[in-house]
């Protein structure tokens, strides 16, 4: 590219603002497959473990949890690419492996197959995921970032909302269909996409991203959630866990010493810099223990409890998704009002109170247990969520909107990992094995999340304007 080339790009992108529209609407179309394809297979794990000789949730786990260490690990690196060859290649590419790798989960023939196929579908996510918020960056003027961030994250609370009803739905008929309803999404993003997609700037400077850090990173977070799954069964105590949670430790410490040193790292140091970047991402992780902890215990609760349907299931937890993206978009001139952290906190405050009804009440039926819970959560996920995005992306430079936006995402992914892996280890054994007391052991961790979130949400200032 010559560098007349690079100047009509620079200035093509973010001078149209009639083309918004059409840049929101395919690339959220990227953006809820991938959440769609979340809270599908969560309403399908049950099914899968059904399918391939009763596999146990320890097992199962990593259907979901190998897919967001891959994911988070490779968040940064992606929004690096964005950043270097330009978001527009960067989003097809990974629309592209997504769908491909969707295919290859449904036909997985079992469950390590399966999780084979889920990395590299999160190696399609991790790609489209940073790349679709930095073209809707750069297409939007400046006045209406904030907008566009919370539109992009009601989006993916409306694919959270339907992702239960859709899995159930379609696991009644075989649980492969989960995946197989990605490929028409995915093959209506690339053909759209590439002819309509703007060419957002590219940063032709940008540094290779640091690969090692990336693997290093995978390690670390897949040998904690070894750690935390397998501690019932290894005892907490014995050398294999605390082996596993030292290594942790040390590769964590490994991946922020060579964060600091490489030229284009997995985690930009600088960018915890930036005003409200460090606690809000903080909190995230925090709050995605919490949530996803929450998610997968709805889950588990009405098909091992109460023996009910995928389908079922799925519109049972629907109400709470249902409630994120008005209030995702409808909290912003709340936000700019008394500020992101009190907004976030209020939110974090909702959701601990759904979760502790779930611990009072659950067992009393579905009207008076869980449905009153699920709106809490739904509430407290609208209000506290899209503020912690938008808090930590805001105060971005525009050239920093991909790998920011991915940072925000892997931390998120981090909490996530972590929640899945600790509701596992709380639970333990099988459908018939799960007590009333295990889910209550399950849901006050997610109120100390929850809480913890909270308390950093103290610490985000002010924004200028707000």
């Amino acid at each position: 590219m010559n560098p007349s080339d690079t100047r009509t790009a620079d200035t093509a992108a973010p001078a149209r603002p009639a083309r918004f529209g059409t840049v929101f609407a395919i690339v959220v179309a990227g953006v809820a497959m991938s959440n769609l394809d979340l809270f599908i297979v969560n309403v399908a794990l049950p099914q899968i473990g059904g399918h391939f000789s009763g596999a146990p949730l320890a097992s199962l786990s990593w259907i979901l949890n190998a897919y967001a260490v891959i994911f988070a690990a490779l968040l940064v690196p992606a929004g690096g690419l964005a950043d270097r060859t330009g978001p527009k290649r960067a989003y097809l590419l990974g629309v592209a492996v997504f769908t491909l790798a969707s295919v290859g989960c449904a036909l997985a023939p079992g469950v390590w197959w399966l999780v084979a196929a889920r990395v590299v579908q999160a190696a399609g996510a991790a790609a489209l995921i940073p790349s679709s918020l930095g073209l809707l960056l750069a297409a939007a003027p400046p006045e209406r970032r904030m907008a566009a961030v919370r539109g992009w994250t009601a989006v993916s609370g409306l694919a959270a909302a339907l992702g239960p009803v859709i899995g159930g739905l379609l696991t009644e008929f075989d649980w492969r269909w989960v995946f197989l309803i990605n490929v028409p999404i995915g093959a209506a993003a690339l053909i759209a996409g590439a002819r309509l997609l703007p060419g957002a700037p590219a940063r032709r400077d940008a540094q290779r991203p640091d690969l090692l850090g990336a693997a290093v990173l995978t390690l670390a977070i897949a040998v904690l959630a070894l750690g935390i799954v397998r501690g019932p069964d290894w005892g907490w105590g014995s050398a294999k866990i605390l082996g596993s949670l030292a290594a942790a430790v040390a590769l964590l410490a490994w991946f922020v010493l060579r964060s600091a040193r490489h030229p284009a790292p997995v985690l930009p140091l600088g960018l915890l810099r930036a005003p409200a970047f460090s606690p809000a991402s903080l909190a995230n992780i925090m709050f995605a223990v919490a949530f996803a902890a929450m998610l997968l215990s709805c889950v588990l609760w009405c098909q091992d409890v109460w023996e009910w349907s995928a389908l079922r299931t799925g519109l049972a937890i629907t109400p709470g998704p249902l409630m994120v993206p008005a209030l995702a978009i409808g909290g912003a001139p709340i936000a700019r009002r008394i500020g992101a952290g009190p907004l976030a906190i209020a939110g974090c405050v909702t959701f601990a109170v759904g979760v502790g009804w779930w611990m009072w009440r659950m067992p009393d039926g579905y009207a008076a247990g869980m449905l009153p819970g699920m709106l809490l959560t739904g509430v407290g996920v609208g209000l506290t969520l899209p503020t912690l995005i938008g808090a930590a992306v805001s105060a971005l430079p525009p050239q920093s909107f991909s790998t920011g936006s991915a940072v925000v995402t892997m931390a998120r992914q981090v909490g996530t990992v972590v929640g899945v892996a600790a509701l596992t280890a709380v639970l333990g054994g099988g459908g018939a094995a799960r007590s009333e007391a295990g889910f209550d052991a399950g849901w006050l961790l997610t109120v100390l999340a929850t809480a913890a979130a909270a308390l950093v949400c103290l610490f985000i200032p002010r924004a200028r304007g707000e």
